[in-house]
């Protein structure tokens, strides 16, 4: 036979086994040289006995299920390796030992890993325990592992990396405790949230760092982008300013260019990140012919081609390939063609550097609607949403009216913004389904708000309303309004389709308690109060789809009255006092009064317009009854236009009353004070509220008469707004696009001009005539603005019982003349209204009144101008307005304001 068959095997001898583990084989003697090798097999032995020690929580049976040691089973010191290891593995224990390899009676000895009391977070500001521990595994009342704590480690810092703090650092720390227990805590050192330091651009030729850095999303971090949130390094942000690089180039005509690399490297201390791009622009191209290919017989593409934005030789622009997309999918989306396919086919010349661009409109069926799907409305009915609707099923398809349905849903104001009407193929080709999914939004509001306006000063107000009230759209709603100016309640009801047909109708019952205040020395002085109790009853029908006609009556009483205490003597309206164009519009006047007016409306949302256009004719007429005769036209038309995010908006108003009655005397305006169109803040922004138009100036003067050093004082005087009966009053507005860092503020900025005049009123009597001071040769005396020196008014003085009082001339007990107070014409009584003894005739006792110059101001057709910057801000206290706007334009007498703010918050 070939080869050697050994006849035994030499066992090795083995020694003691070190603690915890199975004992290894001792290297076998070496065999005589010139022998062939001789192989020593491992001790084999049998497990007699397997037992486990050290287990508290963990049966026995569970150990020795994670291991292949039985008893009756051979085993090696591999074998017993191995079953140590399997035990580790388990994440049960935190150590495991094996004794009684020598013997056969095996011994596993474990120490179980403890069990988590507690998980601490320290150091954490910026994210909250809340947003951690459910990001972690480890919990209280859980096993302990070294992994787990190593993955919770590694979880904690990218949770801090996606807010953009990479340096942030997470030390572990165990705290023992008896019974096996542990703490375990988190150590976390947030560390600064890395910026953006800066943004390299390799490759740009035609166009600078700084234009290319306008174009992204990311900023550089700088001091005056403090509150920005572009600053912070985003991974996804990045790749967002690749695209917005590729598009700006594609719009600018390099249809060649791409990224090469964007690398974004953190900087040594791991504060900031500097990005790099490398890009290639390539060459600049041109329009070459643009075509349109049309398979729809119906369509001219010669015709379709010259409706087109680009032309030949015009420089190439994508975003105008994008447009001419659209607007051919929305056009035969006209003609019923809902699934048409456009596609651009690109001719480029590298040589000639052209781009010739041929559309093909690709075949397509007339499409009708299927059906419409309304969905996500747990509340609001679903007629309500489907009278908004302007196709239905059945209808052939049409993609304006789609668009235009869709708009007027959004308008509603019932659910979440941008909602779009989505299109899907139905059941055949020529069948398409809408699907209206809808996401409801909270539309009862219930409110208590105080706040400060420069206009009301303090202000309270309460409301309710339910925009949607029992799902069916109707309107109802409720309010109260308190400041020093100004107190109201109305409670209100609008039905918008009566009875399911497009009529709505709606109603209003109001008290309106209302001062009107003029400036004297600076303070503001209550003058006139306007009580009007009374009810508005509105109608309106759709004429058109754009078109509504909009009836109302009005029934209110009113009530003017004035202060008696300051403006009455002998209880009566005093003109020195009130002025005599205030105690003429004293009274009590019941107004009954209809009126229609005629909407156009194309917005695409009544909330917050962009585009479409609103117009309002109205006039009103009063003389059903009642004490008031007039006849009233107001239009009102505003503009909206969108270019590329930028809002512009113009609007123009205007409006005149006529009186139907005759003026009740000489000097005094048919058309009461309260009737009267009224001009100023908040509509006309740069002038102070009523601060336009025609008004009254009162200036006292100040000095001895005749003395030639009277002066007109011009901080202590009187100026009372009394309106006018005709104005105007248009603005241009532009807002600005916003990045997504102001729009998270809130924030809506815009730049504005605004133009108008309040004009044509009967020019008032003058509340008093004066006479001018003379010297004693008769000659006039002037003030030194050249004025004339007027001498003081007398006026009589009544006593508390309202008897007239007299000054009786007695020579007194030192021989002097005198006077003295009475009540007597005729002689005297000491006593008030007591027996006159005497017959010598008394003068009446006056009051000296200071003098003063009344002027008529502001009554000028002629156009006001403003200029001005404003922002709405949803600020945490409450909605905010600021406007800071010049007056460039103004009449004598109008009132500018350069700053005016409105705040208020709910608790």
């Amino acid at each position: 036979m070939a080869g050697t068959m050994l006849s035994g095997v030499a066992m090795a001898q083995t020694t003691p086994a070190a603690p915890g583990r199975a004992p290894a084989a001792q290297a076998p003697q070496a065999a005589p040289a010139g022998s062939p090798p001789v192989v020593v097999a491992a001790p084999v032995r049998t497990i007699r006995t397997l037992t486990v020690r050290g287990s508290q929580r963990i049966e026995p049976d569970t150990v020795l299920s994670y291991t292949k040691l039985r008893v009756g089973q051979p085993y090696t010191t591999e074998s017993l390796d191995q079953a140590i290891v399997d035990l580790l593995a388990s994440d049960l224990l935190a150590d495991a030992q094996i004794e009684g390899v020598e013997t056969g009676d095996i011994v596993v000895v474990v120490r179980e890993n403890p069990i988590i009391n507690r998980v601490v977070l320290e150091g954490n500001k910026r994210l909250k325990d809340d947003k951690i521990t459910k990001e972690i595994k480890l919990a209280p009342r859980q096993i302990f592992t070294r992994t787990a704590v190593r993955a919770d480690v590694a979880r904690i810092v990218e949770l801090y990396r996606r807010q953009g703090r990479f340096a942030a650092s997470v030390e572990p720390q165990m705290v023992m405790l008896d019974q096996n227990r542990v703490d375990v805590v988190f150590e976390i050192n947030e560390g600064p949230k890395s910026k953006v330091r800066q943004i390299n651009i390799i490759g740009n030729e035609e166009y600078s760092d700084d234009d290319l850095r306008k174009e992204m999303y990311t900023k550089q971090s700088r001091l005056f982008r403090i509150f920005s949130s572009n600053t912070s390094y985003d991974q996804d942000r990045l790749a967002a300013d690749q695209q917005k690089l590729r598009q700006f180039y594609l719009t600018e005509g390099y249809a060649d260019f791409r990224v090469i690399s964007a690398v974004a490297e953190l900087t040594p201390d791991k504060r900031d990140f500097i990005i790099t791009y490398v890009v290639e622009e390539g060459p600049r191209y041109k329009f070459g012919d643009v075509t349109v290919d049309s398979a729809i017989r119906d369509f001219d593409g010669e015709k379709l081609a010259k409706t087109l934005p680009m032309k030949k030789g015009d420089w190439y622009n994508a975003k105008l390939v994008e447009d001419s997309i659209d607007s051919l999918s929305e056009y035969t989306g006209l003609y019923g063609y809902a699934f048409t396919d456009v596609r651009p086919e690109f001719q480029r010349d590298r040589e000639a550097l052209t781009m010739g661009i041929n559309f093909f409109v690709g075949e397509a069926n007339r499409t009708y609607v299927e059906r419409i799907d309304i969905t996500g409305n747990t509340q609001t009915q679903d007629k309500v949403i489907r009278r908004e609707m302007r196709v239905a099923e059945g209808d052939a398809f049409n993609a304006f009216l789609v668009k235009r349905s869709q708009d007027r849903i959004n308008s509603l104001g019932y659910f979440q913004d941008k909602f779009e009407i989505k299109q899907q193929q139905g059941s055949t080709p020529d069948r398409i389904v809408l699907a209206a999914n809808v996401e409801e939004k909270s539309t009862g509001e219930l409110s208590l708000s105080a706040g400060f306006s420069s206009l009301e000063r303090f202000i309270l107000q309460a409301s309710i309303r339910q925009n949607n009230f029992r799902g069916k759209g109707q309107t109802l709603q409720a309010s109260a309004q308190y400041s020093s100016y100004s107190k109201s309640i109305e409670l209100g009801f609008t039905e918008p389709y009566l009875f399911d047909k497009n009529i709505a109708l709606g109603g209003t019952l109001f008290r309106r308690d209302y001062n009107s205040f003029n400036y004297y020395n600076s303070d503001r002085n209550t003058t006139y109060s306007n009580v009007s109790t009374g009810g508005t009853l509105v109608m309106g029908v759709p004429l058109t789809e754009y078109w509504q006609l909009s009836g109302r009556y009005t029934l209110s009483q009113d009530d003017v009255s004035l202060d008696e205490g300051t403006f009455f003597t002998n209880g009566a309206c005093d003109p020195l006092k009130a002025g005599r164009y205030l105690c003429e519009a004293i009274g009590n006047r019941l107004t009954s009064s209809v009126g229609v007016s005629l909407i156009y409306d194309s917005l695409n949302s009544r909330l917050r317009p962009t585009r479409g256009s609103r117009l309002v004719l109205g006039g009103d007429f009063a003389g059903l009854g009642g004490d008031v005769r007039y006849i009233r036209g107001r239009f009102d038309g505003d503009k909206y236009w969108n270019f590329g995010g930028w809002v512009l908006s113009a609007g123009l108003e205007g409006g005149y009353i006529h009186a139907l009655q005759k003026s009740p005397g000489e000097g005094i305006d048919a058309i009461r004070i309260t009737d009267r169109f009224l001009l100023g803040q908040p509509q006309f922004r740069g002038f102070d509220i009523r601060g336009v138009g025609p008004r009254v100036r009162r200036t006292y003067l100040t000095g001895d008469v005749g003395s030639g050093t009277q002066m007109m004082d011009t901080e202590n005087r009187y100026d009372d707004a009394l309106g006018g009966k005709a104005y105007y009053l248009g603005k241009l507005e532009l807002e600005p696009p916003l990045g997504s860092g102001i729009s998270e503020l809130g924030l809506r900025p815009s730049i504005f001009m605004q133009f108008g005049a309040l004009f044509d009123l009967k020019r008032p009597r003058p509340t008093a005539e004066f006479e001018q001071a003379t010297d004693a040769s008769g000659n006039l005396l002037f003030n030194k603005d050249g004025s004339p020196s007027l001498l003081p008014l007398a006026q009589p003085i009544k006593t508390n019982d309202g008897q007239q009082l007299y000054l009786n001339s007695f020579t007194n007990s030192s021989g002097q003349l005198a006077t003295r107070y009475t009540t007597c014409s005729t002689g005297y009584s000491a006593t008030y209204g007591g027996a006159c003894a005497g017959g010598d005739t008394n003068t009446i006792a006056v009051n000296p009144i200071s003098p003063f110059i009344e002027e008529y101001l502001g009554d000028s057709w002629k156009p006001r101008l403003s200029v001005g910057v404003g922002v709405n801000w949803n600020s945490p206290f409450g909605p905010l307005r600021i406007d800071v706007a010049k007056a460039l334009l103004k009449e004598k007498g109008d009132d500018a304001r350069l700053i005016t703010f409105n705040v208020g918050t709910q608790f």
